[in-house]
């Protein structure tokens, strides 16, 4: 499903309170609430929002835990971490249990071997079913999501839930979901914004499949909720 907004503000408070709600109802029916959160620019309104005193309150922080899409294999205190993005916005205002956070960064390992330990971390939480409660996506421009690529080797994955490679284009290692793991959730939610995201938006929406070329289209939750939260811009070629 696809709901266009006038701007990101409007984009920002619309996933703040579906963020709100499904954190309420995880808590009261199972007790804890699972979450995992996207990088870049584009959610850093919702965080800041969600750290607000107009949300913040609405959630019982001890009880969630947080995981990430993806992350850059730098540091936590690297300006490229979405981690530290993280912690500026929401994470370091709400009274949330550190032992709740999982990053998906360790110094001293390699990414490869990272991925398998994060992966284990997320079924000592989620047990072997592995369906989160809410999955928060961001899109590039190339119909890319997560760390899941144009044309790299991570998209046919079907049996890891976390997996890292390295980011030839980037120059960079990336650890990353996987498009099954993702696909388990309850929720997930795309937030796309700008005349840039146009052309990609339409082609994962509404062109032929093609998941090579607009990793997006693997996003197919097996139960679960597709939402994509748009503005009127990115929306403009559908």
């Amino acid at each position: 499903m696809i709901q266009i907004y006038n701007n990101i503000e409007e984009i920002n408070s619309k996933a703040a309170d579906l963020f709100a709600a499904s954190a309420q109802k995880a808590i009261a029916e199972k007790g804890k609430f699972t979450t995992v959160l996207t990088g870049g620019s584009s959610p850093a309104g919702i965080y800041k929002l969600l750290a607000s005193d107009a949300y913040k309150t609405k959630i019982d922080w001890s009880k969630v835990f947080i995981f990430w899409g993806d992350e850059r294999w730098v540091p936590l205190n690297d300006d490229l971490s979405n981690a530290k993005m993280s912690y500026a916005t929401l994470l370091s205002h709400v009274p949330i249990p550190a032992e709740n956070i999982f990053e998906m960064y360790k110094d001293g390992v390699t990414p490869e071997d990272f991925a398998v330990t994060y992966e284990q971390s997320i079924r000592t939480v989620l047990g072997d079913e592995g369906k989160f409660d809410l999955i928060l996506l961001g899109m590039g421009d190339d119909g890319h999501t997560a760390s899941l690529f144009p044309r790299e080797a991570v998209l046919d994955e079907q049996n890891k839930w976390v997996a890292a490679y390295y980011l030839a284009p980037q120059s960079m290692h990336r650890i990353t979901l996987t498009a099954p793991l993702i696909n388990k959730a309850e929720k997930i939610i795309v937030v796309a914004f700008g005349e840039k995201k146009a052309h990609a938006l339409k082609e994962v929406t509404t062109g032929v499949y093609n998941p090579s070329t607009y990793p997006m289209q693997l996003i197919k939750p097996v139960s679960g909720e597709l939402l994509f939260l748009v503005d009127k811009n990115a929306a403009g070629a559908n």
